[in-house]
């Protein structure tokens, strides 16, 4: 069974960036959001194998999101993007509970190293 995987950036060119490289890889995207708020609700929707969250989002970030989803799921597994330059954000949300990060742009070999290690 593929893994179930939940996109969240408030780019959605980056989205469909992230959405390309997973689905040729035989991963499931089941749902993207454009803000810690809707990833909050499609999280509780689908309950997907892991998230890719982006950090700097409106309404509200990702690194609040990431909280409050290990708030309902302690087990979540979450990968947080981020630009250059946010290793201090890209530090707080390692503590919150992300499991890696990915730097943007995204390189497809990263993205699927961090995904394959975060869900064995």
């Amino acid at each position: 069974m593929s893994k179930r995987i939940l996109v969240v950036d408030d780019a959605a060119f980056m989205r469909m960036m992230i959405k390309d490289i997973l689905t040729k890889n035989g991963y499931e995207v089941v749902a993207e959001a454009a803000d810690g708020a809707q990833a909050i609700e499609k999280y509780q929707e689908h309950n997907p194998d892991l998230v890719t969250m982006d950090i700097t989002m409106p309404e509200m970030d990702g690194i609040t999101a990431l909280k409050e989803i290990k708030k309902m799921n302690p087990n979540a597994k979450i990968i947080m993007c981020s630009a250059m330059g946010q290793q201090a954000m890209v530090i707080d949300a390692i503590q919150a509970g992300a499991k890696d990060f990915i730097v943007k742009p995204f390189q497809a070999d990263r993205v699927l190293e961090a995904i394959g290690k975060t869900l064995s």
